[in-house]
């Protein structure tokens, strides 16, 4: 999952992609201080103490 989160005076919006290509599309369209992130979900509980 990538997600876009632009800052402005007032207001911080978030915006969630599936993709990689989608989000830089968008990002590069975007206007301010934005920041683009690619969030990685870790779930292997075989490495999770009891």
């Amino acid at each position: 999952m990538w997600v876009i989160t632009v800052h402005s005076r007032n207001n911080v919006k978030i915006f969630e992609f599936d993709t990689e290509k989608e989000a830089k599309e968008t990002f590069r369209g975007i206007k301010g201080c934005k920041i683009l992130t690619e969030v990685i979900y870790f779930n292997d509980y075989d490495l999770v103490e009891s």
